[in-house]
C-alpha cells in the first residue's frame, strides 16, 4: 500500500491597485461590525477563492477618504489567472469598490514595507454652491482665500521635518475639524508657552513636492493641494490642509509654519479638513517589485 502524501499549498503574492469612494465606509483598517474597505476586500477573496487572507494597504485610509490608486498585496494558494481574478472581484466587490489592475508579484512584496512615495491630492470647491453631485468629493469653502500665501505655506513642508504637529495624537485635538459653513476666526492662535522639543525617527518624513493650484472646471473652481512624500502620520494631509487653510485666509501667516514644525505639538497647528476631500492618488514602488 501506498500512503497519500500531501503537499503543501504554494502560495502566490498578489498585488492589486484599487478606487474606492469612501464616503460609506469607515475607513480602509478591518473594524468589528462596521464596512470597511479591507473587510469588504476580504470577503470578496473568501467567497471568489474559498481563502480569506487579510489584504495589506499600502496605507490605512481614514473614514470618508477616497482612493484612486490605493495598492493592496496578499497571498492566494488559488491558481487563478489575473485577468480572472480582477473580474471576478468586481462583480462580487460593491461598487464604490473597484479593482483596477490585479497580478502576481514577487514574494517579498509588501503594498505598505515596499512602498517608496505615496501622493495624496485634497479638493477645495471655491463657489458659493456647490453641486450635491459633487459634495461627498470635495470641501465646499467659499472663503476669501490668498492663493500665494497658500503656495508659499506649501512649500515650507518641503524637505525633511518632523511633523508631529501635523498628526493626530490627541483624540480631542484629533476632532477638531473645519465646519463647512463656520466663519474664518481671526483672532491669533496663542502659541505662548510651546517647548521645542528634540526629533525623533517615528514622526519624520520628507516631503518631495507640496503645491496647489487652481484649477477651472464645468461645474466651478476648485483648488487642489498635491503633495508627495515618502510617507505620512495619521490625520497628516487632512491637517496640513486646515493649517493652510488658515494661513490662506489670514489666520496664520506663512512665516509660522516652521514654529509650528519646532513646537512638535498638535496644538500648534491648525484644525483639521474634512475627510471628504482627500484622496489617496498614487503610490510608488521600486522597479524590482513590480
Amino acid at each position: 500500500m501506498t500512503e497519500d502524501v500531501q503537499t503543501a499549498p504554494i502560495f502566490q503574492t498578489w498585488k492589486l491597485t484599487l478606487a474606492y469612494d469612501g464616503t460609506e465606509f469607515r475607513g480602509w483598517q478591518v473594524q468589528p461590525g462596521e464596512r470597511t474597505i479591507q473587510g469588504e476586500l476580504q470577503a470578496a477573496l473568501g467567497r471568489i477563492t474559498g481563502e480569506a487572507p487579510l489584504p495589506q494597504g499600502s496605507g490605512r485610509t481614514d473614514a470618508g477618504v477616497h482612493a484612486l490608486g490605493q495598492v493592496a498585496s496578499f497571498a492566494l494558494a488559488a491558481p487563478i489567472p489575473s485577468e480572472n481574478l480582477q473580474r471576478a472581484l468586481n462583480r462580487t466587490l460593491p461598487p464604490a469598490i473597484r479593482v483596477l489592475k490585479s497580478r502576481v508579484v514577487q514574494s517579498t512584496f509588501h503594498a505598505r514595507h515596499s512602498a517608496i512615495a505615496k501622493s495624496y491630492e485634497y479638493r477645495i470647491f471655491r463657489e458659493t454652491i456647490c453641486p450635491p453631485f459633487l459634495a461627498r468629493y470635495v470641501y465646499a469653502c467659499a472663503w476669501p482665500m490668498d492663493v500665494d500665501a497658500l503656495q508659499r505655506a506649501a512649500r515650507l513642508f518641503e524637505g525633511e521635518h518632523d511633523f508631529l504637529s501635523f498628526a493626530a495624537t490627541d483624540p480631542e485635538l484629533a476632532n477638531r475639524d473645519l465646519e463647512p459653513d463656520a466663519e474664518p476666526d481671526l483672532r491669533p492662535i496663542p502659541r505662548e508657552g510651546f517647548q521645542i522639543k528634540p526629533p525623533t525617527a517615528p514622526t519624520i518624513r520628507r516631503i518631495f513636492s507640496s503645491t496647489w493650484e487652481e484649477v477651472t472646471t464645468e461645474v466651478g473652481r476648485l483648488l487642489v493641494y498635491r503633495v508627495r512624500g515618502s510617507g505620512f502620520l495619521h490625520h497628516m494631509v487632512r491637517n496640513l490642509v486646515g493649517t493652510m487653510l488658515d494661513v490662506g485666509r489670514g489666520r496664520l501667516h506663512s512665516d509660522e509654519i516652521p514654529e509650528i514644525l519646532a513646537a512638535r505639538s498638535r496644538a500648534a497647528a491648525g484644525p483639521t479638513a474634512p475627510a471628504r476631500g482627500l484622496f489617496l492618488h498614487s503610490v510608488e514602488y521600486d522597479e524590482p517589485s513590480e
